[in-house]
């Protein structure tokens, strides 16, 4: 099982999950998000031995000076969860040189099939509408996705369900709110017990 934890501080939150061997970090670039950072919030991450973790930062519709800004920090993906179009992916992706991950909002099962447009993307994250706020993405549409390591689900994910959904097959997740006892302040201990819970997954 792949697991991002998104939202999270360059600060505070970056030594414990590479400690815990999170494969993917996600810091939030969205003007409306509690757990919205500056670009020059990045640069501590140069301290930091991510070894084979990947930092992503998630944009909304970014424009081609900020994406010019974040590609410019220790940054080796990038997450574009906007109105972006196959060839706008391409042209971000020459522009950076970073691994892209394409949200797509699912409400119903024709916006699954819509991954397929978006040949240019390393990776596609199924994410429900909310923009961050915590709504259980269905389990009905979760055996609808594409199955493999380039396909992410977003959702409500947690603790709780995270060993029924590996039944469904699923191979990548990613979570920010589930992980969280205060809006926008990541818990370590529901980290801790959360990647516990994936070790002992992808041990058995």
């Amino acid at each position: 099982m792949i697991i991002k934890c998104c939202g999270l501080n360059p600060t505070r939150d970056v030594q414990v999950c590479l400690d815990l061997k999170v494969n993917f970090l996600g810091f939030i670039f969205y003007e409306k998000s509690p757990r919205n950072i500056k670009i020059s919030d990045l640069d501590i991450l140069n301290n930091y031995n991510r070894k084979s973790t990947l930092f992503t930062a998630v944009t909304v519709d970014a424009d081609n000076q900020m994406i010019d800004q974040i590609s410019s920090k220790n940054i080796q993906c990038l997450q574009l969860h906007g109105s972006e179009t196959n060839e706008r992916i391409e042209e971000i992706k020459n522009r950076s040189k970073l691994k892209i991950i394409k949200t797509i909002q699912v409400r119903n099962e024709n916006d699954i099939i819509k991954y397929k447009k978006y040949i240019n993307a390393d990776y596609i994250l199924f994410d429900t509408p909310s923009m961050e706020k915590s709504i259980e993405f269905p389990s009905n549409l979760i055996q609808k996705l594409p199955i493999g390591k380039k396909f992410a689900l977003a959702g409500s994910v947690s603790e709780q369900n995270i060993e029924n959904i590996a039944k469904l097959g699923i191979k990548w997740c990613d979570l920010s709110s589930k992980l969280e006892s205060k809006l926008g302040y990541k818990d370590h201990t529901k980290i801790k017990k959360f990647m516990n819970k994936v070790r002992l997954l992808n041990e058995n």
